[in-house]
């Protein structure tokens, strides 16, 4: 029997990354009612090149449901600050979820939660099940779901242009695990996400601490013998705000999804 292969997408962010990657051309994508076409076209491409080269079983497409999560019922100002949706982009949505319809792709959202924590629930349900899966998306966050059943693609330029991590590709380019990722998150903060972390850790010194003391729990029980300097001042003073950027930082493996893997075979 073949391996079933389920293909996750994270669809606001490819939808983005595909608006962007033919930004420059926005005028030459336009149709003769005046909408502008470069995301649903550059999607389309995109969505073509991954169904050639994974040959999924089963697909979904997960997107955004809204601004407000549990994360900015947690935390106000998650992903505050934000500059605003391009119009040229956003009238462009509906029609994409539209070319899904056609091609036969179930597409999913669900009220209070990221299209994040959709792909990280049926990520884990399709391990349990035996499936090899692959996850697209333009942001980094997904990489923490990686193991040795899921393979991450974060697209890096234009629309067919993908890095592909892996447990083992993580720890050769940035010498941490998965679960480290999200540590590094909680330190380091994250400008995009508007995630606070520790005031003055940046990637190397984030990096360094976990490597040292494994996570960031490990971090703050090890914090006494650390000797004395700002970065151990800052670490004190902003642990409530690391702890918290931890909890925006991790993706829910355990949404109250209302579909199953059943749901979307090809």
């Amino acid at each position: 029997m073949d391996k079933k292969k389920l293909l996750l997408i994270d669809g606001s962010s490819v939808a983005f990354r595909a608006f962007f990657a033919l930004y420059q051309q926005l005028d030459r994508f336009k149709n003769a009612a005046g909408l502008h076409t470069n995301a649903i076209y550059g999607f389309q491409l995109m969505l073509s090149h991954l169904l050639e080269r994974v040959e999924p079983s089963h697909i979904l497409v997960a997107f955004d449901a809204g601004k407000t999560t549990f994360r900015t019922e947690m935390y106000a100002d998650y992903k505050g600050g934000r500059a605003k949706t391009p119009d040229e982009f956003r009238e462009q949505f509906p029609f994409i979820r539209e070319l899904l319809d056609h091609m036969g792709i179930r597409h999913y959202e669900l009220a209070q939660y990221e299209a994040d924590d959709i792909i990280g629930t049926l990520d884990k349900l399709a391990e349990q099940d035996g499936f090899d899966i692959t996850i697209v998306s333009g942001d980094k966050d997904l990489i923490q779901l990686t193991d040795e059943h899921t393979v991450v693609e974060i697209s890096k330029k234009g629309v067919a242009e993908f890095e592909a991590f892996t447990p083992e590709y993580l720890m050769e380019k940035m010498g941490i695990t998965p679960t480290q990722f999200i540590d590094l998150k909680a330190l380091m903060g994250d400008k995009s996400d508007n995630i606070p972390g520790v005031t003055k850790i940046g990637e190397k010194t984030g990096i360094k601490l976990l490597l040292e003391h494994g996570s960031l729990e490990g971090i703050y029980e090890n914090i006494d013998g650390m000797k004395a300097s700002k970065m151990k001042e800052n670490l004190i003073n902003d642990k409530e705000q690391a702890f918290l950027s931890k909890t925006l930082a991790t993706i829910d493996t355990k949404a109250p999804i209302e579909i199953g893997l059943e749901d979307f075979g090809l």
